[in-house]
C-alpha cells in the first residue's frame, strides 16, 4: 500500500469512528435535558468542563507524547507505555494530596467558566477520579494507534461512546442518580474501556520498569510538559471570544455567536479525522518526505478552501435548517468565522510538523501570540464592530499564526508550496465573505461566481491527490 493510500484508508478509519460517536453523542442531549433539571444539567457540564481542562496538567500532557514516540521505530515501545503509566499514576496521588487547596486555587478559572466553586467542592472525588480514569484510557487509545491498531482504536471510540449512552440511561433514568449518575456513566464507560483495549490489545505486556531507558522518559517530558500551556493557550483563545462578547455586548449576542460557530465546526469536524491519521503518516513515512508534505497540504488547503466556499454560498439555507428562527440572524457571522476556521485548520496541519521534530515549544510559542492577539483586538474591535470585530479579530490571530508557522517550519520541511495561490484563495474567501455580509445587489450570482472560481483554481489538486491514490504499486514507488 502507497503512503497516499494508507492516508486515506487510516482518515477513512477514524472517519467512521468519529461520526459513529457523534451520532450516538447526540442522543445524549435529549435524555439529558428531560432527565435532569437545568441546574442539575449545569452542574454535568461543569465537572467535564473542569475533568477536560485538569487532564493535561495533571497528566503533564503525556497523550501527546504517547503517541508521537510510540510511532518512532527507534524507541523502545515499552518505555513509552511505563513511562506515560508512571506520569499518570504520579499524577493521580498528586491529585489526592492536593485536594484541599485545589478549589481555591482554581477559583480564577472557575469564574471565566462561570462555575460556582462549591458545586467542585461537592463533586471532587468524582472530578478525580473522571480525570484518572479519563487518562488511562487515553493513555491505552493513543499507545494502541501508536502501534498502528487504527480499525481497533476506531472500534473503541464507537463501544466507548455506545456504553456512554447505555451507563448514562441506566444510572439516569433507572437508579435516578441525576449528576452522579452521568459522571459515574462516563467513568464506567472509560473503566469499560481501558479494560476492552487491554483485553485487545495486551497493552500491558510493556508495562515494564525494569530496565527503563530513562532518556526517553526526560525526552518524552520535555516534550509534553509545553504542550500544557499550549493546550491552555488555545483554550483561552477559542473561548475567549464568547466570554468577551458576552461581557460588552450581552449574553443575547454570546448566543448568536455559539449559534453561528456550529455552521464552521463541520469543517474542523472533518479537518479533526484527517489530522488524526495525518499525525501517523508524517512521523512514519519519511522517504521523501518534502514532496509527500508538499502534495498532502496543497490538496488538504485546497479541499478547505472549496468547503469554505460552498458553507459561505449555502451560509443562509444552513442556518436556517440547523437553528431556531431567533437564531436566524447568526447568519451575518458565518462568513467571517468560516475564513478563521480555514486558517485554523492550517495551523493545525503545521503543528504536525511541530509534533514530527518534537519542537513543543515552538508550538507553545504561537500559541501565546495567538491569544494575545485575539484578547488584544477583541477589546478593541468589538465596541467598534460588535460581534463581527470578534470575529475579524479571530481571523487575523489565526492568519498570523500560520504565516509564522510556514516561515517557522520550512527550516525543518522544505514544502514547495504556491503562495500566489494561498493568496488568491485567501482573496476569493474573503470577497466571498463580504459580498454575503453587505448583501450587494446580485449577491446571489457573485456567490455562485467566486464558488464556481474556487472549484476551478483547487479541483486539479484534488484530482491529483486521487490519481496518486489509485495509482499501482510500481509506479506509486516513484512517488
Amino acid at each position: 500500500m502507497n503512503k497516499y493510500k494508507r492516508l486515506l484508508s487510516n482518515t477513512l478509519v477514524f472517519a467512521i469512528g468519529t461520526f459513529s460517536s457523534k451520532v450516538l453523542s447526540f442522543l445524549l442531549v435529549p435524555l439529558l435535558s428531560h432527565a435532569l433539571a437545568p441546574a442539575e444539567f449545569s452542574i454535568t457540564n461543569m465537572i467535564v468542563d473542569m475533568g477536560n481542562l485538569l487532564l493535561p496538567v495533571v497528566t503533564l500532557g503525556i497523550s501527546n507524547s504517547i503517541i508521537r514516540f510510540g510511532l518512532e521505530k527507534s524507541v523502545r515501545k515499552s518505555d513509552v507505555y511505563a513511562t506515560g503509566f508512571a506520569t499518570i499514576l504520579a499524577g493521580f496521588l498528586l491529585l489526592l494530596v492536593l485536594q484541599p487547596i485545589l478549589v481555591p486555587t482554581l477559583t480564577p478559572v472557575m469564574e471565566i467558566m462561570e462555575i460556582e466553586p462549591q458545586y467542585v467542592s461537592q463533586y471532587m472525588m468524582y472530578l478525580i477520579a473522571f480525570v484518572t480514569v479519563s487518562s488511562l484510557r487515553s493513555l491505552n487509545s493513543q499507545f494502541t494507534r501508536a502501534r498502528g491498531m487504527v480499525r481497533l482504536f476506531a472500534v473503541d471510540g464507537i463501544l466507548s461512546t455506545f456504553t456512554t449512552v447505555l451507563f448514562s440511561c441506566l444510572y439516569i433514568m433507572v437508579f435516578h442518580l441525576g449528576v452522579v449518575g452521568y459522571i459515574s456513566a462516563i467513568i464506567t464507560s472509560d473503566a469499560l474501556s481501558t479494560l476492552f483495549l487491554l483485553a485487545a490489545t495486551k497493552n500491558y505486556r510493556y508495562l515494564r520498569f525494569r530496565g527503563l531507558d530513562l532518556s526517553v522518559a526526560k525526552a518524552m517530558l520535555k516534550y509534553s510538559i509545553p504542550m500544557v500551556p499550549n493546550t491552555i493557550f488555545w483554550w483561552i483563545t477559542n473561548i475567549s471570544n464568547r466570554f468577551l462578547i458576552a461581557g460588552m455586548m450581552g449574553q443575547d449576542y454570546a448566543g448568536l455567536y455559539v449559534a453561528a460557530y456550529k455552521v464552521p465546526s463541520l469543517i474542523v469536524l472533518v479537518s479533526g479525522i484527517f489530522m488524526d491519521a495525518w499525525q501517523m503518516s508524517a512521523v512514519t513515512e519519511t522517504k521523501g518526505r518534502n514532496r509527500f508534505f508538499t502534495k498532502v497540504f496543497t490538496a488538504y488547503y485546497a479541499l478547505m478552501f472549496m468547503a469554505a466556499s460552498g458553507i459561505i454560498l449555502f451560509s443562509k439555507v444552513i442556518t436556517q435548517i440547523l437553528v431556531a428562527d431567533e437564531y436566524y440572524r447568526s447568519w451575518q457571522y458565518i462568513p467571517l468565522l468560516v475564513i478563521s476556521t480555514v486558517f485554523t485548520c492550517l495551523v493545525n496541519f503545521l503543528g504536525s510538523i511541530y509534533m514530527m521534530e518534537k519542537k513543543s515549544m515552538h508550538s507553545l510559542g504561537t500559541a501565546i501570540v495567538g491569544a494575545v492577539i485575539n484578547i488584544a483586538l477583541n477589546i478593541w474591535w468589538i465596541p467598534l464592530m460588535g460581534v463581527n470585530g470578534s470575529v475579524l479579530a479571530m481571523v487575523v490571530c489565526y492568519l498570523v499564526v500560520f504565516v509564522i508557522r510556514m516561515i517557522d517550519t520550512h527550516k525543518y520541511v522544505q514544502m514547495n508550496v504556491s503562495y500566489l495561490r494561498l493568496v488568491i484563495n485567501t482573496a476569493l474567501l474573503t470577497a466571498q465573505a463580504f459580498i454575503m455580509l453587505y448583501e450587494v445587489p446580485l449577491w446571489v450570482l457573485w456567490e455562485i461566481l467566486f464558488t464556481a472560481a474556487m472549484l476551478a483554481l483547487n479541483m486539479k489538486e484534488i484530482l491529483e491527490s486521487v490519481r496518486k491514490i489509485l495509482r499501482r504499486p510500481g509506479k506509486a514507488a516513484r512517488a
